[in-house]
């Protein structure tokens, strides 16, 4: 009886007993809840506005993580519109939401219309987008920063107008100036049946370039982009091929191999290292070689004047920093000459600028050619023959290669050249120094210095092809040289020769080739001989003082120092025309008179020179030595009509007289007028020349050659027939 009470009283007490923790727990959720409650309601209010935002975006992310964002495709297609100006659409699936911290899009058939004036109506389209994009670099970079791309049957547009005044990537409103291209920054992409198409009228370029992503064989890369195409630039086309391959390591953070290779006929460029990511070109890791039978072909592309030159192969590193890409550490030959420095080319205001620091160290002679408008490889063939051209009959060797006009005007450049040596037998030449300037088509080499034999030229040449026709200014300075070293090579002993030779060539020409800039250029060439020693025979045998020199050789006195007080050789050139104004030297014993001159049109030569005696002297041939013929082939008349009169008189003489009569035909009764140095050594004209005793010298001409400009020759020129100095101009 008693356990039947417990048991019912245990039973009774079940309900109560299993109420007790329910209603507890309901407390304590309650509890918790005010707890809560009061906690948020002592919180500062900016921390509740932090915290209410914090969860309203966590709402967002979980509702688009959830549905995939697929409930966006209108308004994205709206937003997108309206923010690039150009029509959106997706005409298949759409996915936008975070994944889950970088942004996924998913597109299919989508499109972006092209502007108006496009030859395509589209500027991209796609079968399917696949991207990953990071977030902040939509709100605060310059350029969307993409860690995976998919692209299945991608085809983007690229077009510039053809005022090069728009293109069609430049987004937002469609009557704005067309901006640069910049990429969105991709550090992994695969691409099927993509392709590329660019057109830019004004730089007359086109490409075409497919794009595939090939899984690798080998477990060193993850895929392999391969990209090949074709194109045209400046009417000259060119093949492209290459790959992208994408290591495994790029996902962490790694690098993308490139191989590039472009070729167009000959020429060669291929391009190896690695980029950050597929579209990271800042900061890349490139090789670059390039080869060629002339390297302004490849100048060419770029629509910038370049000489020719003889084949060549050069490496160098490859970087692009803003908007200026580097080649760095440059190494290579050209023809039988070396090269290194550095190269940059950028774009500034939209204008192709080419900037290089470049050395050699030793400078083949025939590899210059180009660069006077040569042909090299004639040169090389034919050694010297080969810059000889026959025009109407008569060699001529200045070079009607035209300057390419229309090219340097496409570009700008600032160049430093140095040159260590020049490989070449009669050019001693060394150490050369230019600074090259290319200004809105106005060419400047200031300074262009060099060593020679002994001594140093400057100069400064400006060729402005601003307007027509081009003007070219010659400055061009020469140091003072010793003679027996700057003559050495040809022919003149350097022993018992101290005098030195200064000068200097001003001119002004018109004409796009050298010759023609020089056949019509106007100013002043001089050459002065400061007082100093040279060999006997050199000066001898110029005047054909024949007593004299005979006099020496049998003396064993052949080398006997000649003193020279003062010299001076200068052209006046009117029109293309140069006139001895004066050649006059003075020794010690002689004055050393030159008439005639000679013609830049017809490189036509018509030197006569002439030597009085200050002494008398027997055998004595008192006749001009002719200097004619072309500058190409240049002749000696040593034999001349007033010679030839001498000898009618000596032979007349023998015959009326005895035989030693004959020798009074040829002596020089020694009346030969000192020169007063001061003008000689000043450069003045023949105008102002005196004699030692201050009185103006009546037998140096006035600048002129046999005939003035009007066709009628001047006095003094009509005097100088009378002394049968030789004149055809």
């Amino acid at each position: 009886m008693t356990r039947w009470r417990v048991e019912r009283a245990m039973v009774d007490a079940e309900p109560e007993m299993t109420e007790r923790p329910t209603a507890g727990r309901g407390a304590a959720v309650r509890r918790h809840a005010t707890r809560a409650r009061e906690r948020w309601r002592r919180l500062p209010l900016p921390v509740k506005i932090l915290l209410s935002i914090l969860g309203f975006l966590f709402a967002i992310w979980l509702i688009l993580f959830i549905t995939k964002g697929r409930f966006l495709k209108r308004p994205f297609e709206q937003i997108v519109s309206s923010q690039l100006e150009r029509d959106v659409r997706v005409g298949g699936d759409f996915q936008l939401y975070f994944a889950p911290f970088t942004i996924k899009l998913l597109a299919e058939k989508a499109r972006i219309a092209n502007l108006p004036w496009a030859s395509q109506p589209d500027l991209f389209r796609a079968d399917l987008i696949d991207a990953r994009i990071a977030p902040f670099s939509l709100l605060f970079g310059d350029r969307a920063r993409l860690s995976w791309l998919e692209l299945r049957n991608g085809a983007v547009d690229l077009e510039w107008s053809r005022d090069h005044k728009q293109n069609t990537w430049t987004l937002g409103d469609p009557n704005s100036d067309g901006e640069p291209m910049t990429w969105p920054l991709i550090r992994q992409a695969r691409l099927a049946g993509t392709t590329l198409r660019y057109r830019d009228p004004q730089m007359q370029l086109n490409a075409d370039i497919g794009f595939e992503t090939v899984r690798a064989k080998d477990t060193r890369f993850a895929s392999d982009v391969r990209l090949s195409g074709t194109g045209n630039m400046r009417g000259k086309p060119f093949d492209l091929k290459g790959s992208l391959l994408s290591p495994n390591a790029t996902v962490s953070g790694g690098k993308n191999s490139l191989v590039l290779r472009a070729e167009a006929g000959a020429t060669v460029v291929d391009v190896t290292g690695t980029l950050r990511g597929a579209t990271e070109l800042e900061g890349s890791d490139l090789q670059l070689v390039t080869r060629g039978p002339n390297l302004s072909l490849l100048f060419d592309f770029l629509g910038a004047a370049m000489p020719d030159t003889r084949r060549y192969r050069f490496t160098s590193a490859l970087t692009k920093v803003g908007d200026e890409w580097r080649f760095t550490r440059l190494k290579g030959r050209f023809g039988d000459s070396d090269l290194t420095g550095r190269f940059t080319a950028s774009l500034p205001n939209d204008r192709l600028l080419l900037t290089a620091d470049l050395a050699t160290q030793t400078l083949d002679i025939i590899d210059v050619a180009p660069f006077f408008g040569y042909d090299p490889a004639k040169i090389e063939q034919q050694g010297a023959a080969g810059a000889i051209e026959t025009v109407q009959g008569t060699p001529r060797v200045l070079p009607d290669t035209p300057l390419r006009v229309e090219a340097i005007r496409n570009f700008d450049a600032r160049v430093q050249y140095k040159v260590k040596k020049v490989r070449a037998q009669y050019v001693p030449i060394s150490d050369i120094d230019l600074s090259l300037k290319l200004d809105r088509s106005v060419l400047t080499l200031s300074p262009l210095t060099f060593a020679m034999s002994g001594g140093q030229v400057a100069s400064d040449i400006e060729i402005n092809a601003r307007g027509a026709p081009v003007r070219t200014t010659y400055d061009i300075r020469l140091a003072p040289t010793p003679m027996g070293t700057l003559l050495a090579r040809w022919g003149v002993e350097q022993s018992g020769t101290t005098g030195t030779i200064k000068g200097r060539i001003q001119m002004t020409g018109l004409g796009d080739t050298l010759h023609d800039s020089l056949a019509t250029s106007n100013g002043r060439i001089a050459v002065i001989l400061p007082a100093g020693t040279m060999w006997a025979r050199n000066v001898q045998l110029s005047e054909l003082d024949i007593g004299t020199f005979a006099t020496k050789m049998f003396a064993g006195k052949l080398k006997e120092p000649v003193q020279i007080n003062c010299g001076l050789i200068a052209f006046t050139v009117r029109n293309g025309v140069a006139a001895a104004d004066p050649i006059l030297i003075d020794t010690k014993k002689n004055v050393m008179i030159g008439r005639g001159g000679f013609s830049f049109r017809n490189e036509r030569l018509d030197i006569a020179f002439r030597a009085d005696s200050k002494k008398i002297s027997l055998f004595s041939g008192q006749s001009p030595i002719g200097i004619n013929g072309y500058f190409a082939k240049p002749g000696m008349a040593v034999v001349s009509p007033e010679l030839m009169a001498r000898g009618g008189a000596a032979l007349g003489l023998a015959v009326v007289g005895t035989p030693l009569a004959a020798v009074l035909a040829f002596a020089d009764v020694g009346d030969a007028k000192g020169a007063a140095c001061g003008p000689i050594l000043s450069g003045a004209n023949a105008v102002a020349q005196r004699t030692k005793r201050g009185n103006p010298r009546d037998d140096v001409g006035q600048g002129t050659t046999a005939k003035d400009e009007k066709g009628e020759g001047s006095k003094s020129e009509q005097n100088s027939q009378k002394k049968k100095f030789l004149g055809i101009f």
